[in-house]
C-alpha cells in the first residue's frame, strides 16, 4: 500500500495549483476588458468626430497593448519567471508585436493615403444619410471579437507559469515557421505596395513571392497563426499536456476564425479579391491571367502548381469553385464598380478593414 499523503502536503499542492489557475484567469479577463475597452473609446472618439480615419489604426494598436498586458501579468503570478527570463514568452511576445506591428504601420500609412474609407459612409450620414451610431458600435466591437481571437495562443503562453528554459526541437520548429509566416506577409505586403507604387505593371502582380501564389499576405497570415497554435502547446500547466487542456485547445480558434474570414466571408479575403472582381483581369488580359492562374497556387507558395491534380485544388490548396470568375450576363453598373475597384490586398482586407455588412 501507498502511504497516506499528509495534509499539509496536500494543502501545498493544492495551493501552488491556484496561484497558477489564477494567474491565466486574470490575464484573459483584463485582457477581454481591455480590448472591449478600447474598441468603445474608440467608438466613442470616432462618432463624435464623424470620421472613421482610425478605425484600422486602433485595432493594429489593440493587438500591441494585450501584448504588452499579458506579458506583465503573467509574469506576476506566484511561481512565474520574470519575463526577461522567460525564452517562451520573449519569443512569442516580440514575434507578435511585430507582426502587429506591421499591421498598424501598414494601416498608418493606408488611411493617409486613402483619406477616408467608404464603408462607414452610409453610418456616419455621409452624403446626408442618416447617421446610425448603433451599426458604427458594431462594426467596433466586431472588430474587438477579432482582436482578442486571434490574439488567444500568446495570452495563453504569456499566461502561463510553466518553466522551461531551454526550447525542444518541436519548439524550435514552430517557433522558426511562426517567424517564416510573419516574414512571409511583410514581404508580400511590401512587394505588392511597391508594385501598386509603380504603376501597377503588367495589370496583375508577379513580383517576388507574388509569382508562387495569388495571395501569399493571407498565407502569410494564416500559417502564422496554426504555427502560434502549435508552439503554445508545450506552455500548457496541465500535468497531461496540451491535448487534455481546453484552454489550450481554445487558442485554435486564432487560426480557423482567421481562416474563415479570409476563405469563406464577403466582402474580404479571397472572396473579395477573386470570383467576379477578377473582371478587371479577364477583360485587360484574359489570356496572361488566365495562364497565371492555372500555373500559379491561389494561397500556398508553390512550384509546379499546374500539374496538381484539380481535384487536390480544390481541396487541399483551397482552390475552390466559388473563386472562379463568371463573367455577368448584363452590364450592370455594378460590374463597372467591380472594374474600377482598388486592388490594394493585404492583411487590411479583413478584420480592421472589411467586416462583413452587419
Amino acid at each position: 500500500n501507498q502511504p497516506a499523503i499528509p495534509p499539509n502536503q496536500q494543502r501545498k499542492s493544492i495551493t501552488s495549483i491556484q496561484p497558477k489557475m489564477g494567474n491565466q484567469a486574470l490575464v484573459y479577463t483584463t485582457a477581454l476588458a481591455t480590448t472591449f475597452g478600447v474598441q468603445t473609446i474608440g467608438f466613442l472618439a470616432a462618432y463624435a468626430l464623424k470620421t472613421e480615419t482610425f478605425y484600422d489604426i486602433f485595432g493594429g494598436l489593440n493587438y500591441l497593448i494585450l501584448a504588452v498586458i499579458s506579458a506583465v501579468l503573467g509574469a506576476s503570478g506566484e511561481g512565474a519567471l520574470a519575463w526577461i527570463d522567460d525564452p517562451r514568452k520573449i519569443l512569442v511576445t516580440v514575434l507578435f508585436a511585430v507582426s502587429r506591428g506591421w499591421l498598424l504601420l501598414f494601416l498608418a500609412w493606408r488611411a493617409h493615403e486613402r483619406k477616408g474609407d467608404s464603408r462607414f459612409d452610409e453610418v456616419l450620414g455621409k452624403g446626408g444619410g442618416t447617421p446610425q451610431p448603433m451599426r458604427f458600435f458594431v462594426f467596433w466591437m466586431v472588430q474587438a471579437f477579432w482582436v482578442m481571437l486571434v490574439s488567444m495562443p500568446m495570452l495563453f503562453v504569456n499566461s502561463s507559469n510553466v518553466n522551461l528554459p531551454t526550447f525542444s526541437g518541436y519548439d524550435f520548429g514552430w517557433a522558426i515557421l511562426f517567424a517564416g509566416g510573419v516574414l512571409t506577409e511583410i514581404i508580400a505586403d511590401i512587394q505588392k505596395a511597391v508594385w501598386v507604387k509603380r504603376g501597377r505593371q503588367g495589370t496583375f502582380c508577379q513580383d517576388g513571392i507574388w509569382k508562387y501564389s495569388r495571395h501569399p499576405n493571407y498565407f502569410g497570415e494564416i500559417f502564422q497563426w496554426w504555427c502560434l497554435f502549435a508552439f503554445s502547446y508545450s506552455s500548457s500547466q496541465n500535468p497531461l499536456g496540451g491535448w487534455a487542456d481546453p484552454l489550450w485547445w481554445a487558442g485554435i480558434v486564432s487560426p480557423l476564425f482567421t481562416m474563415q474570414i479570409l476563405l469563406t466571408m464577403q466582402p474580404t479575403g479571397i472572396c473579395n479579391a477573386e470570383g467576379r472582381n477578377l473582371k478587371r483581369y479577364y477583360d485587360k488580359c484574359k489570356e496572361r491571367y488566365v495562364k497565371y492562374r492555372e500555373n500559379t497556387s491561389i494561397l500556398i507558395p508553390f512550384v509546379g502548381y499546374s500539374r496538381v491534380p484539380q481535384f487536390l485544388k480544390r481541396t487541399l490548396f483551397f482552390d475552390f469553385e466559388r473563386y472562379e470568375y463568371r463573367p455577368s450576363s448584363s452590364n450592370s453598373a455594378e460590374d463597372s464598380s467591380i472594374a474600377k475597384k482598388d486592388e490594394m490586398e493585404g492583411i487590411r482586407d479583413y478584420g480592421t478593414q472589411d467586416h462583413p455588412n452587419v
